[in-house]
Order: C-alpha cells, then sequence, then structure tokens
C-alpha cells in the first residue's frame, strides 16, 4: 500500500472551493477509470492531498500522480482563465505563475513537481493513516465532524457513500470479471 502527499505550487489554497475541489474530483475519476487502481484513502484538502492506494505495478505511483496532476491542473487553469473579471481567479493565476520564457509566454504551475511516497503496512498502519486523513480536515478547522467534509473517503467508510469519489474498501477489492471480491491487505497485491 502507497500513502502519497502532494501540495499546491508554493502552497497556494486553490482547493478552498466546493467548485475546485470538484474539478480535482473529476480529474481522479478519469485517472482512476484509466489506470485502474485500487484506491483505500484520500482527502482532499486547500492546498495538498493524501492518498492511500494500491499501485500495480507498484513503480507504477509515478504515473498514476503524474496523470492526476496533469489532469486536474489542466481543468482548474482552464476555469480560472474563463473567469477573467474574478479577482479571485486573477489571484490564483498569479500564484501560479512561472516566470516568462524566452518566447515571453507565461506559464503555470499548479502542482509542486514532486511529492512524497511511502509504502505502509500492516494494515494496522493503513488504518491509522485512514484515520489521519479523515480528521485533517477537523484538526485545520475547516469543520468540525470528519463526515462534514465530503472531500474525504470518511463517508465512505462510515456512510457507505460513494457520490463523491468511488472506493475500495480496505480489506475488499473490487471483482473483476464477475469473480468474488478478495481482500486488499497493507503490504500485499
Amino acid at each position: 500500500m502507497q500513502f502519497v502527499t502532494s501540495s499546491t505550487y508554493r502552497r497556494a489554497p486553490i482547493f478552498s472551493t466546493p467548485s475546485r475541489r470538484e474539478l480535482f474530483v473529476e480529474a481522479f475519476r478519469a485517472v482512476r477509470s484509466k489506470l485502474d487502481f485500487p484506491l483505500i484513502g484520500w482527502v482532499l484538502m486547500p492546498e495538498h492531498f493524501h492518498l492511500l492506494f494500491q499501485p500495480w505495478p507498484a513503480q507504477s505511483t509515478s504515473n498514476i500522480l503524474k496523470e492526476l496532476k496533469q489532469r486536474s491542473a489542466r481543468a482548474i487553469l482552464e476555469r480560472l482563465r474563463g473567469q477573467p473579471d474574478l479577482a479571485s481567479c486573477r489571484a490564483a493565476l498569479r500564484s501560479f505563475r512561472l516566470p516568462p520564457t524566452v518566447h515571453d509566454q507565461a506559464h503555470y504551475r499548479v502542482w509542486q513537481r514532486r511529492f512524497v511516497s511511502f509504502n505502509v503496512y500492516p494494515e494496522e498502519k493503513c488504518l491509522q493513516k485512514l484515520d489521519y486523513m479523515h480528521n485533517s480536515p477537523v484538526k485545520r478547522g475547516l469543520v468540525a465532524s470528519p463526515g462534514d467534509w465530503p472531500w474525504s473517503s470518511w463517508r465512505f467508510y462510515y456512510l457507505n457513500d460513494t457520490s463523491v469519489l468511488e472506493m475500495d474498501r480496505l480489506g475488499r477489492r473490487r471483482a473483476e470479471n464477475n469473480a468474488p471480491e478478495a481482500a486488499v491487505q497493507c503490504g500485499a497485491r
């Protein structure tokens, strides 16, 4: 199992609005559909995200994160550029602007280039990471209770709610070709 953290460029709070959080979720749905990997837990915060997932092969973590960051960055930049009359959009674009290139064209960066990733096992440690993710919005003062923050896997685990993002429960894997569900365990495929 991999636990990943990635931050926005200069830790800009780009995901402080529900509409931008939804852009991230839409990009994430597309990446999961394309790359088909078990997602055990997640949380999206205003300036970073955490994921607990099982990439296969293990070295595909970089590909998954690259795809997620590219898709979400394109969607966010398109949205911001499409609303030039809003001061908040102009400010967000300024925070992502890189120095002009030789051709004097501005380029933008939404995400930090790197991410932090490490293996998590046994299952007890996976559960600790889930608790950490689910309680992050409460610790930051964004909500009073983890269930009040729909941008995490908490609602999936405690309310069986898949309305925001389809998940794979720790201990279960999506059935493939009508095969019975098998356990998804920390540290194992």
